[in-house]
């Protein structure tokens, strides 16, 4: 088995391996490569796992170093899914072996993985992340129907209140729906940069819908498309979202449209437990599994827990909120990029 880097002439056998590969998510093609490094400026090695010349595995994994939370090899950073994807075990122990010699050479704080399902459950891990997915059916009135009711009414209520749906072809829209909301959180907001690269990279399975009342932007999501699934991953919306239901009634476009486009799967993305996004996403129907962020220690004593609900970081939270939303925006890119 030989381990190579990603390189141009890899390129397209390594998106053939992804599209093919059951293990794989949108979150291992090789379009990820481009977009950490030009717009966070982070270090990636993507490997592969070659047997006569053929792909049998692949392991996207990208350095984060932060003067808050140390430094690690992730795959993926910034991505909810990452790890292994493979097609052989051979693959599998060549890849493991050589991403655990990186980090070692690297001396990253810890090496992690974004898994689906566990693969070294020996190890420590990032806790209390699930995602929910659901089959999604051609039938609109099906997938209306499928939604618990009280729910379902929130989506109806959105609809009665006069919202519009349509796909924007920039970011103008979503960006400042979404930059409002992160900073309302008191999160550091990723920079323009980041969501027109991705946008750039993944072309039309890269979507933004935006909904609006009378004209006026109320919130807007920018969704993932992946062979029969759609993810809606970035989303955000001002203060009337909520008066108008319009999350209620975005989140219900993005599945009636993905469904018209030939999807079969909703995958709703990541929540922590007990968190606002997890009983919201509860509430629509879905069930949810557990993700496992397992991390190898190199030199770190512990895997660090850089989430919003450790108490250690509410202070600067508060702090963040307080800024006004130009200089949040300004500070904000240069922040995130160590996030991961």
């Amino acid at each position: 088995m030989e381990i190579k880097r990603l390189d141009d002439e890899l390129l397209e056998p390594w998106d053939a391996f992804v599209e093919g590969c059951p293990e794989a998510t949108f979150f291992h093609r090789s379009g990820w490569k481009r977009v950490l490094e030009q717009a966070f400026g982070l270090r990636t090695h993507f490997l592969c796992a070659l047997s006569n010349g053929r792909i049998e595995g692949v392991l996207p994994l990208a350095e984060v170093r932060s003067v808050l939370f140390g430094s690690s090899l992730v795959s993926l950073p910034f991505c909810v899914y990452g790890g292994l994807a493979v097609s052989s075990e051979s693959a599998g122990l060549a890849l493991d072996q050589a991403a655990q010699e990186l980090a070692q050479s690297l001396r990253v704080g810890h090496l992690e993985y974004r898994n689906l399902a566990p693969r070294h459950p020996h190890w420590p891990t990032r806790s209390g992340y699930v995602t929910f997915c659901k089959q999604i059916d051609a039938d609109p009135d099906v997938n209306m129907e499928a939604i618990p009711r009280k729910q379902r009414r929130m989506v109806r209520q959105g609809m009665k209140a006069g919202l519009v749906s349509e796909l924007d072809a920039g970011n103008d829209r979503f960006f400042s729906a979404y930059s409002w909301n992160v900073h309302r959180l008191g999160t550091p907001v990723f920079g323009r940069r980041y969501f027109d690269t991705v946008r750039q990279v993944f072309g039309g399975d890269c979507q933004v819908l935006t909904v609006s009342h009378h004209g006026e932007t109320v919130a807007s999501v920018m969704s993932f498309f992946f062979r029969d699934q759609v993810l809606p991953y970035y989303g955000g919306g001002f203060g009337s979202a909520r008066e108008y239901a319009a999350y209620d009634f975005m989140y219900w476009e993005v599945m009636r449209r993905a469904a018209e486009q030939g999807c079969r799967r909703y995958d709703f993305g990541r929540s922590r437990l007990d968190s606002g996004s997890y009983s919201f996403k509860k509430n629509w129907g879905f069930e949810p599994q557990p993700l496992h962020y397992e991390c190898k220690l190199i030199r770190a004593r512990s895997v660090p827990q850089n989430n919003p609900q450790n108490p250690r970081y509410q202070r600067l939270i508060k702090l963040w909120q307080r800024l006004p939303l130009p200089v949040a925006n300004i500070l904000g890119p240069y922040l995130s990029r160590s996030l991961g």
